[in-house]
């Protein structure tokens, strides 16, 4: 296997792993989740949208003072794309600091490449990530297994670059860093900036007594509500907006379910392409979890920032 094909394999349990640190969105009533979290029977009293940005920012507040989670996910791809299947995720999570440690498994995870192992581990610390590539890929690695993505040398090889915003833009791309986490809480923040946030009512979930909330941002929206993007000059920001209506982006969706702790209990999240919905379904539980990480020794690390400037230099030679 070619390190182009590395490259690639290490594509799909990325894009997993960034649509949990960046997912942000809200959503419609076109979406409801099936099965558990279904409204009770009773009618009880829905709060205002202004009572429901109350009460999602008290849970807000009770989520960021947590700091950490076990949790459980599973992201769905669009039938008939290249990623198409599930790729499921559990573990546990921390965002002050940032710290994740998840083991991953689906169908996506092997999408397009059966040689890729069928159960892979993800860890971050702070700003770097590591992707178990499996057996198979160290043998093309010079025996290493593990993927290491730095996400800050990843907005500084964008700043030396020269383009228009290139340093701006990497930060807004990458969540600015600062808040390049799977904060839940983060998400509560952008789903009470929703115009069409909305109190669904009561739900149980895995037995828990909750309320139930959801709404849309459009991506423009997103945008606006996101604090990572006030630094991005307007005529980068346009030009972000239209890179992401060229990946075909519309839209996000989310839905969440507050226990009486006023904590997150599920999030359904959803993101809206014309390929398809990439949907993310996330259960947390034990708030306040201990997230210990021990990243690999650097004897059985490939850096992915290397590996893509010796490709490009092969590029340029050729």
């Amino acid at each position: 296997m070619g390190k182009k094909n590395l490259a690639r394999r290490v594509a799909v349990p990325a894009a997993a792993v960034a649509m949990v640190l960046g997912l942000a969105a809200c959503e419609d009533g076109g979406t409801e989740s099936k099965g558990d979290g279904k409204a009770a029977d009773s009618a009880p009293k829905v709060l205002s949208r202004a009572e429901a940005g109350k009460a999602l920012n008290a849970a807000y507040k009770s989520t960021s003072e947590a700091k950490s989670a076990k949790v459980e996910m599973t992201m769905t791809m669009p039938e008939g794309t290249p990623d198409s299947g599930d790729m499921k995720m559990s573990g546990v999570m921390g965002w002050d600091p940032n710290m994740m440690d998840l083991t991953m498994s689906g169908s996506a995870l092997q999408a397009g490449d059966p040689t890729a192992p069928e159960v892979s581990r993800v860890l971050m610390d702070d700003d770097v990530m590591y992707v178990d590539m499996g057996a198979e890929a160290a043998k093309d690695m010079d025996g290493r297994r593990w993927m290491k993505m730095d996400l800050g040398a990843l907005v500084e090889e964008m700043e030396k670059s020269g383009e228009a915003g290139g340093g701006e833009m990497a930060k807004a791309l990458t969540g600015g860093l600062e808040n390049m986490n799977q904060d839940p809480a983060q998400q509560l923040a952008l789903l009470m900036e929703s115009p069409s946030l909305k109190h669904v009512g009561p739900a149980k979930v895995g037995g828990v007594e909750t309320q139930h909330y959801k709404g849309t941002l459009s991506f423009e929206e997103m945008l606006d509500a996101n604090t990572s993007f006030d630094a991005l000059p307007e005529k980068d920001r346009k030009k972000l907006v239209e890179t992401m209506k060229k990946a075909d982006l519309e839209g996000y969706q989310t839905q969440v379910w507050v226990n009486g702790d006023d904590l997150p209990v599920k999030m359904d999240v959803v993101m809206e392409t014309t390929e398809g919905d990439i949907r993310v379904v996330q259960t947390f539980s034990d708030y306040g979890a201990a997230v210990k990480v021990d990243p690999p020794a650097e004897k059985d690390t490939l850096d992915l920032m290397e590996m893509l400037k010796e490709m490009a230099e092969m590029g340029a030679g050729s």
